[in-house]
């Protein structure tokens, strides 16, 4: 059985308890409130169930990180290390600290650091994969862009956790570009203030990025 747990109830950790959801996977949603969630996971079938943190992270073979980026530190601590440990995560989340400023988003971390780096560094037995951090909510399962795949860029330190990740990834209608290594981040990141940057200036959240390879 396949056994995913997401940690964070929103529309990020929605959408993608969803989409694992479609390919038939056993899903836990993490979340401080599931009496919130009761109507939506009525509508989402019996694959599906809620609890905390920990319990999301403890049933797992994967997991999910969509939560805040300010929340990131505070969430993670509420789990027992142990249910962590040797699993690979993929994390969706973003520095974001602030802003708009003229469409503009403010992160809290610096030009060459990356929330991502910072989390790894605190979590070295758990193989963190950065994905899904900077496309929409709505587009995140299978998007329909006029038949173009839109790319999703993806890094992490560990070969075989971007490997699981890849396949997820591509399961979920998307073509790959691995950045590499935990430090690519720093440039990963910052492609959701881009992302953003039409939906506040022109309420245009519909696109996607994608890399022409010649």
């Amino acid at each position: 059985m396949k056994k995913v747990g997401i940690i964070g109830s929103g529309d990020v950790g929605r959408s993608l308890a969803s989409g694992f959801l479609k390919y038939d996977y056993h899903v836990i949603i993490g979340t401080r409130n599931p009496d919130k969630l009761k109507k939506w996971l009525t509508e989402s079938g019996d694959k599906i169930c809620a609890g905390s943190f920990d319990d999301a992270a403890a049933y797992s073979d994967l997991l999910v990180l969509a939560v805040k980026g300010t929340a990131v530190n505070i969430v993670l601590a509420t789990i027992d290390p142990e249910h962590l440990k040797g699993k690979t995560v993929i994390d969706t989340t973003n520095p974001i600290g602030g802003g708009p400023e003229k469409g503009v988003l403010r992160f809290f971390t610096r030009p060459n650091d990356s929330l991502f780096e910072q989390t790894q560094s605190l979590y070295p037995d758990v193989h963190f994969v950065k994905a899904f951090n900077s496309i929409g909510s709505a587009n995140m399962v299978n998007p329909d862009f006029h038949g173009e795949k839109p790319t999703m860029f993806i890094c992490g330190s560990d070969a075989n956790a971007k490997s699981q990740v890849a396949k997820i990834v591509e399961l979920f209608g998307f073509e790959v570009a691995d950045m590499g290594d935990a430090i690519a981040a720093r440039a990963i990141e910052p492609l959701s203030m881009l992302w953003c940057i039409p939906g506040f200036l022109h309420n245009d959240w519909n696109h996607a990025f994608r890399l022409i390879n010649r």
